[in-house]
């Protein structure tokens, strides 16, 4: 009984943490409708800020939380300015990407300045436990507690009793009648971001204390449980962000002592796509608050797509079929083969996010599907490589699309959250399935490339299989786009209401385009898993789902050619340029914020 108290402790105290940081998003998203993917990466910023000051500096503890609160702030009100604000009248779906590109560029800069090493973060308190009942709690505990309490309070009374929180409540309510009444929306939207970012780095800083040590890589999963918490408790509903923060911590420690540690971050994903199923407004939303408007439709710019002529792209993919037959290095080769099956995964993205709208930030899964079901035919039951590969992107595809369904009936940024969320669970179910997937160990000695009984093992050969398939494929959606599927894909797009008022069934278009889509991803995924012989469950992660969709921005929403000029554009200027590993993911964020603000409509514009 005494253990189960404690993991009762332990689900509070975490469910204070999370709920500065789902607080913030919730005031964030209360007056911008905006999801913002950069709180964790603000987060991140304030645990190495309060590593600073307690390790370098040994300030005491209270000016330590004030110099993370007021500097997280500042970092905060940056971001609001000159991230999101030039944003403020550009399409909807805009400022989304933004905030992950900011995402991006923050975690590579605390990185680079700080070494991506963990570092330990003492709390400055005493190391002792009372005894509560059957259980103990300790003075970090109670701290944690005492800060999330008195946030909550404060900002009780800020939204209750100061102009500026009526200012914020009624933007929040109706921004445009708001602006009409007189109240300057800027203002408003720089103390929520100021306010929300002061939470998330204050958060943590705690949690850095709390587990004794902090690490790069911290950010992701910050982001991921604050909009967990925020979205279980109702987008833009700050007690229900508490409340929802609060069964997210519970529901973790719970599921901690029954299965392990390693299920803490399942449970929490399997939370929020059943809420987003059963509940999508929350559980604590109101029931006479309207649905959400859809995103499709809202990052398509207005613009003419480039034309190009098709003798230029026979021109250019004949020198790509030839180019091995010139004196090329192996490293241009194997440059080309990456862009090559990035290339692939685009086409998969740029279908179901740019021609039927479907914003998906999990598509990664998508490839690990794809990987372990070749990996394991073509170990397990000795299936030849190449019809194991077509059986990944079968199985990615009918696999994926099942997974996905229940997110086809979400509207807005909630499909986004979605399709991250399923994401995040196809990672942990492989790393948790162990008699399957061999789980943290991975899959090794996975059999190298062939085609008709004969090893691809020379880049040559690998290059011309990876392009041939590539092309094969960009010919087939091409081919797919230019049918009446491609042009009810595209309706449902522009407007799903009208499609629907039209009779098209969008739950099966949808599903339609998820089964091409994940067919290409799987093949993508499969021929990177013999090429790589090993693979794990952090093979393929968030990372290569926000690149892909970077990639896809890049290209032209929609555009099949775009999609792979991205890929090699993305692939090939940082090889080139002969870039640092860890600049590469920098450049991608800088990339993709250029693009959401000069040039939404992509290189070659958006079909």
């Amino acid at each position: 009984m005494s253990s189960w108290l404690d993991y009762t402790i332990n689900g509070l105290i975490v469910g204070n943490v999370y709920a500065l940081v789902a607080v913030g998003l919730a005031l964030i998203f209360g007056v911008s409708r905006l999801i913002n993917f950069a709180q964790g990466s603000i987060y991140l910023v304030g645990a190495y800020i309060g590593w600073v000051a307690v390790v370098q500096l040994h300030t005491p503890l209270p000016l330590t939380i004030v110099v993370v609160a007021v500097a997280a702030a500042i970092v905060g009100l940056i971001i609001e300015r000159f991230g999101l604000r030039p944003l403020q009248n550009s399409v909807r779906i805009a400022p989304l990407l933004a905030t992950i590109g900011i995402s991006f560029v923050l975690d590579q800069l605390v990185m680079l300045t700080f070494s991506p090493n963990p570092r330990a973060l003492p709390s400055q308190l005493p190391d002792v436990r009372f005894q509560v009942g059957g259980g103990t709690i300790g003075p970090l505990d109670l701290l944690i507690a005492g800060v999330g309490l008195t946030s909550a309070l404060l900002l009780f009374v800020f939204l209750r009793y100061s102009k500026l929180g009526w200012a914020v409540r009624a933007t929040a309510q109706d921004r445009d009648a708001a602006m009409q009444m007189g109240v300057d929306v800027n203002r408003v939207n720089q103390a929520v971001f100021g306010i929300a970012a002061a939470l998330g780095g204050v958060s943590g800083m705690l949690v850095g204390m709390y587990y004794n040590q902090i690490d790069t890589a911290m950010s992701l999963q910050a982001t991921l449980k604050g909009v967990v918490a925020e979205v279980v408790g109702g987008a833009g509903n700050v007690p229900g962000a508490v409340i929802g923060s609060l069964l997210l911590g519970l529901v973790e420690s719970y599921g901690v002592a029954v299965f392990g540690t390693s299920y803490r971050n399942l449970f929490a994903f399997l939370l929020l796509v059943v809420v987003l199923v059963l509940r999508p407004n929350g559980l604590f939303a109101s029931a006479r608050q309207a649905p959400p408007e859809p995103l499709t439709g809202t990052f398509i710019a207005p613009s003419r797509p480039v034309r190009i002529p098709r003798w230029a792209l026979l021109a250019a993919a004949g020198i790509f079929a030839i180019l091995p037959l010139f004196p090329v290095s192996f490293y241009v080769l194997q440059t080309l083969i990456n862009a090559w099956l990035l290339g692939m995964l685009a086409l998969s993205l740029t279908l179901v996010a740019g021609t039927i709208g479907q914003v998906s930030l999990g598509h990664a899964a998508l490839l690990a599907i794809g990987a372990y079901t070749s990996a394991l035919l073509s170990l397990t039951l000795n299936v030849p490589v190449g019809l194991a590969i077509i059986g990944g992107g079968l199985m990615s595809a009918a696999l994926g699309t099942a997974l996905i369904s229940p997110s086809f009936r979400l509207r807005g940024h909630y499909v986004s959250i979605a399709t991250l969320a399923i994401g995040e669970i196809v990672s942990l179910v492989i790393l948790n399935w162990e008699s399957v997937t061999r789980g943290p160990i991975g899959i090794s000695g996975i059999p190298p490339l062939s085609l008709f009984g004969y090893e691809l093992i020379s880049p040559t050969s690998i290059y011309w299989f990876s392009f041939i398939v590539m092309v094969v494929l960009a010919l087939l959606q091409g081919r797919l786009l230019g049918s009446h599927l491609g042009r009810s894909f595209r309706a449902i797009r522009d407007d799903d209401v009208a499609a629907r008022a039209y009779g098209l069934s969008l739950n099966r278009y949808k599903s339609l385009a998820f089964i091409f889509g994940g067919f290409a991803a799987g093949v993508s995924g499969g021929i990177a898993a013999h090429l790589y012989s090993y693979i794990n469950h952090e093979t393929f992660n968030t990372q290569q789902s926000i690149l892909a969709l970077t990639v896809v921005i890049l290209g032209g929403l929609g555009n099949v050619v775009g999609a792979i000029v991205g890929a090699v554009a993305l692939v090939g200027l940082p090889e080139v340029f002969r870039i640092a590993a860890e600049y590469r993911i920098l450049i991608y964020g800088i990339v993709l914020l250029l693009l959401v603000r000069f040039r939404p409509q992509g290189l070659l514009g958006t079909i």
